[in-house]
């Protein structure tokens, strides 16, 4: 495995390439398209054998193309007797559901993990998990990056006063937590419940002091939007100045972007683990580049470097 090589599907190539970029190697070939009638063909342009390859593709819109797509580019390099595949998986879809807290329910999270490592992946690569028991659903090693000091570094130079750090909900709390610390300010938690799964959440108590101070609520991605809404509206009216949003996964699907488009929040921080194309950009989100975190996690696997280092 002495070459490296890393490949790209069609979900996010922009960020491969960037990637690519940071090692200082070029984009690996390969042919990746849909027929018409919707299956999808890989071909590898360039020999892999015994090399160490990476294929970046996250789980992103369209989610079960993308899915498809990676598992079919897996099984392509283990035929073509890649040496070491690794998935390489920015945004895991289908993460949120990652327990049966319904009857009769599957827990998709980990029947996607078994469908990865039956493809062909001997380790996986992936950025802020949903919730971090899905590493346990692989028999493979995973290795969770944490794009949170990049998001935490944005706000460290911006050096807001009377700052606090608001948790979306009790779950992400710890995130939070550590979040406020990095930047010497108060934490505070909203509680609210989910209705169905419609996506609608009600707003239920805010835990902390918020009222004459700027808000700062952190969460690992934001879908539709509606959440983020209900808790900045629920912010403004406890007396908060302003409002800031941070999350790494930008999935922004349905009407998310009108509704932060006319949300009173001031600034929306994401990276790109997914694409944000030109219809979800607004003056009010800031996308953080990632390529160079993936970059180096990459170079440390290859080299047999400690990934946790980079986070020491």
């Amino acid at each position: 495995m002495d070459e490296l090589k890393v490949f790209s599907g069609t979900a996010h190539p922009a960020l491969a390439g960037s990637v690519c970029d940071y090692l200082g190697i070029p984009l690996g070939e390969v042919e990746v398209f849909e027929f018409s009638n919707e299956n999808i063909f890989v071909r590898i342009l360039e020999n892999v054998r015994e090399r160490d390859v990476f294929v970046i593709q996250p789980i992103c819109s369209p989610v079960n193309k993308s899915l498809v797509e990676l598992l079919i580019m897996l099984d392509a390099f283990r035929r073509a007797s890649a040496g070491r595949t690794t998935a390489v998986v920015p945004y895991y879809g289908y993460g949120r559901t990652d327990k049966k807290d319904q009857p009769r329910v599957p827990i998709t999270a980990r029947l996607i993990a078994d469908l990865i490592t039956t493809a062909g992946a001997n380790r996986l690569l992936t950025v802020d998990l949903h919730a971090p028991q899905i590493q346990g659903f692989f028999t493979i090693p995973v290795d969770e990056l944490t794009a949170r000091s990049i998001l935490a570094q944005y706000f460290k130079e911006k050096a807001l006063d009377n700052l606090v750090v608001v948790a979306t909900d009790i779950g992400i709390s710890k995130v939070a937590r550590n979040m406020a610390a990095k930047l010497g300010a108060p934490l505070a938690i909203i509680e609210k419940r989910r209705l169905g799964n419609d996506d609608a959440t009600e707003t239920i108590n805010i835990i902390g002091e918020v009222g004459g101070m700027r808000a700062l609520t952190v969460d690992d991605e934001i879908d539709t939007a509606g959440s983020l809404v209900g808790v900045v509206n629920a912010l403004v009216e406890h007396g908060v100045t302003e409002v800031y949003a941070c999350c790494t996964h930008p999935v922004f699907s349905g009407p998310a972007i009108q509704r932060i488009a006319t949300s009173p929040v001031k600034e929306v921080i994401v990276t790109d683990t997914i694409p944000v194309n030109d219809a979800k950009k607004l003056d009010k989100i800031t996308v953080l580049p990632i390529a160079s975190l993936i970059g180096e996690a990459i170079h440390r696997i290859h080299t047999g470097l400690s990934v946790g280092a980079m986070f020491e």
